[in-house]
């Protein structure tokens, strides 16, 4: 198995693990938003929308941007590339259990 930075696995399925930031993440696969273009849809106020956006770029999924006054946000893919190696060992690891256990079930049927 690879090994993983856990830290950063673990800010990373935290930050996602919250519906709110998984739709800002959503919003955001579409292209860079302003914050304000970010919290529209979002019942909640500006500064509730900060603090995911603050959860998500901690983990580093999101990287904000300014252009005078402008606050953009954009998506970093790396942190999830991440996360999608280590499913893919774990991935592995599970099938390669799964097909020992239907192998030794076909011979129990014999």
């Amino acid at each position: 198995m690879v090994k993983y930075n856990e830290q950063s696995l673990d800010e990373v399925f935290s930050a996602l693990g919250d519906p709110t930031r998984r739709a800002i993440m959503a919003q955001l696969s579409s292209g860079d938003l302003s914050v304000s273009e970010i919290a529209a849809p979002h019942e909640m106020s500006l500064p509730a929308v900060s603090k995911h956006l603050n959860v998500l770029e901690n983990a580093g999924l999101i990287r904000r941007l300014k252009q005078g006054r402008v606050i953009s946000c954009k998506l970093t893919p790396e942190p999830l590339q991440n996360a999608s190696a280590w499913f893919e060992d774990y991935k592995a690891f599970w099938e390669e259990r799964l097909n020992s256990l239907s192998d030794y079930l076909d011979t129990l049927k014999e």
